[in-house]
């Protein structure tokens, strides 16, 4: 009952009575029940669904959002979604929330987001729209699934198939010497002509060992392989890869430096290392081959001494990168370079680091610079549990 009482006062002004009127509001309390028990179970649902979810207004500020959310990307109440998201200062383009606040529709699309730990997730997006009592939208509610581990795997037989496809020309340029150092072995043999077998032997078993490092490589990005270990001189690679890089540097008018302080050896696959430094070094090519505002472009290599191990910086004066993408540097098939880029060489670098134990960290300003800090300590990571075990007979063979 919701009860009311009001005084009845005598000719003194005195309280002689009270009325007391009652209404039977049983009803109502349990329509308020029941209206306070569809929240909470909506609010339930709302915090535990098992995706990414927030609400934001016309300004695309987040009003709210669900714990799932809150625990990848912080509480950003307040803030635009994209600079929660993707660390951006404008807004994306196109974007499907204010697509949904124009014609009220659901939209679907797939992004690249970061975070609040750094780390990048492939998610994808709903959007639809919320109306108040008189049809009108008022906010959108943005629902986003993590979807990274079936990209992975998309992308990992991408990138296979991607390979087998880049490379089949060369083992087929490859098979054809061959062809021409068993031509000149057999013929040498006929003739008896010594020089001519032994020149024919040393292309033949140059082009097999070329053949051989392919299908290695593709056998590398298709499965994760142990490095081949073996003890490296500190400068050696490094200048190795510089003499082979310079010649295509200068056909590009970009002057390439190389400057070795670090002294004594590490451990590491010597191949493996080659290839890290390379697409480095191409990256780095690629960055001031599209910068157009500077009159002159220089790549530096250096290599330094660190405590337990070694650093590799690699700096370029070329496109530079903005926060957003540093952050998707290496994924895979990304690039910042439009069509002038695979989206490989950085993805593979840091592949190959991290099989080493090493570390990458990048310093940038965008249209200014670009360094990488590679670190690689001296002596291998020590071996897991799993790779101490017996190989089994399928192994072996």
């Amino acid at each position: 009952m919701l009860v009311y009482t009001t005084p009845i006062l005598d000719d003194n002004g005195e309280v002689s009575e009270v009325i007391e009127m009652s209404t039977d509001i049983t009803q109502l309390k349990a329509l308020q029940s029941d209206i306070r028990t569809s929240r909470r179970k909506y609010r339930q649902l709302f915090e535990e669904v098992p995706c990414f979810m927030s609400i934001q207004d016309r300004d695309l500020n987040i009003t709210d959002a669900n714990r799932m959310h809150r625990e990848a990307f912080g509480t950003g109440y307040g803030r635009k979604c994209y600079e929660v998201y993707r660390h951006r200062t404008e807004a994306c383009l196109p974007c499907t929330v204010q697509q949904t606040f124009i014609d009220g529709l659901t939209h679907v699309h797939e992004e690249v987001v970061t975070s609040q730990s750094g780390e990048s997730m492939n998610v994808l997006v709903h959007t639809a729209p919320l109306r108040d009592g008189n049809g009108n939208i008022d906010a959108v509610i943005e629902m986003s699934t993590d979807i990274t581990t079936i990209r992975q795997l998309q992308d990992k037989l991408a990138s296979v198939g991607l390979l087998i496809g880049t490379v089949s020309h060369g083992i087929k340029g490859l098979l054809n010497s061959l062809d021409g150092g068993i031509y000149m072995i057999n013929s040498g043999l006929k003739k008896n002509d010594t020089a001519r077998v032994d020149r024919g032997w040393d292309m033949a078993l140059r082009n097999i060992r070329r053949i051989r490092s392919m299908v290695m490589d593709i056998l590398y990005y298709a499965k994760d392989r142990d490095p081949n270990w073996e003890e490296i001189a500190a400068g050696e690679i490094l200048q190795d890869v510089c003499k082979n890089m310079i010649e295509r540097a200068k056909k590009l008018d970009i002057e390439l430096e190389c400057t070795v302080t670090g002294t004594g050896k590490y451990e590491g696959d010597r191949q493996m290392i080659r290839s890290m430094l390379v697409n480095f070094i191409e990256n780095a090519i690629d960055a001031c081959r599209i910068d157009k505002d500077k009159p002159d472009h220089l790549i530096k290599l250096e290599l330094r001494d660190l405590e337990d191990g070694i650093q590799f910086i690699i700096t370029d004066n070329g496109i530079g990168m903005d926060q957003e993408t540093r952050e998707k540097a290496f994924s895979l098939f990304f690039s910042s370079k439009g069509a002038g880029g695979t989206g490989l060489g950085l993805f593979i670098a840091h592949k190959i680091v991290t099989s080493h134990g090493g570390t990458i960290r990048i310093e940038s300003e965008p249209r200014e610079f670009c360094r990488f800090f590679v670190e690689l300590p001296r002596k291998r990571p020590e071996p897991s549990a799993e790779t101490d075990s017996e190989p089994t007979e399928t192994e072996e063979r």
